[in-house]
């Protein structure tokens, strides 16, 4: 596959750091799923290559991360964490990106129709047990890929998350303020609102200020709040 340098304004952009604290993957699984890593194994030196290659290039020699980078982070760590082998995951990822057509398939809508039997041929194949059992037990799949996939909105190749859900304010829009989390109706940056409330702990000065609603305060205190307590 060919990459592509995108358009930042319309692609999103984080750092290593932000990338970490929005999806809860330490920065040290990012650089090394992105970057891939030097390791020893006995005398010898050996590298393993990225799990996929993001979108922009390093900035400043610094790792930079798009909005879909963010999202297929998300989806290749709770792979990960429900105890499918790094061989079957890298396996999975390329037979899905070859197939499915694009660099980033596990954010894809498609990724519970036919990223499903992509990913049930490959744990076949490895005799993966952690992943058959994943994608055959269909609760167990629906708890990874479903809930993942109701936070996301999709408008053909363009898509939007909603980390609180689609019935909240706040919004992660790679078109929007650089991808940084923002309250959806008046498009202001979710941490400045918060920052505003924990410094003048008022809901209400904060929204006659900003000119806002005060849901949109609130379910932005919410977020970062959220954000804090993980990190």
């Amino acid at each position: 596959m060919h990459k592509r340098e995108p358009h930042y304004l319309n692609t999103g952009l984080y750092t290593v750091p932000e990338a970490a604290k929005l999806t809860r993957v330490s920065a040290g699984k990012i650089r090394r799923w992105i970057k891939g890593y030097d390791f020893r194994s006995g005398k010898s030196l050996r590298h393993s290559e990225a799990v996929w290659q993001g979108e922009i290039q390093p900035l400043e020699n610094k790792l930079a991360l798009s909005f879909k980078d963010l999202l297929e982070l998300r989806f290749v760590d709770a792979f990960i964490r429900a105890g499918v082998s790094w061989r079957t995951m890298r396996r999975a990822h390329s037979k899905a990106q070859n197939e499915l057509g694009t660099t980033h398939p596990f954010c894809s809508n498609r990724i519970s129709t036919d990223g499903k039997n992509i990913l049930l041929r490959q744990a076949e194949e490895d005799s993966d047990e952690a992943l058959l059992n994943l994608v055959t037990q269909q609760r167990e799949f629906t708890r990874i890929v479903q809930d993942f996939l109701r936070e996301l909105e999709f408008s053909g190749d363009d898509v939007v998350w909603w980390p609180l859900g689609k019935s909240r304010q706040i919004v992660v829009d790679p078109r929007r303020n650089f991808g940084q989390p923002t309250v959806a109706i008046s498009g202001v940056p979710a941490t400045a609102l918060a920052r505003s409330v924990k410094a003048n702990s008022s809901v209400d000065v904060v929204a006659r200020w900003y000119e806002v609603q005060r849901d949109e305060v609130r379910d932005a205190v919410e977020f970062e709040e959220s954000l804090a307590k993980a990190a």
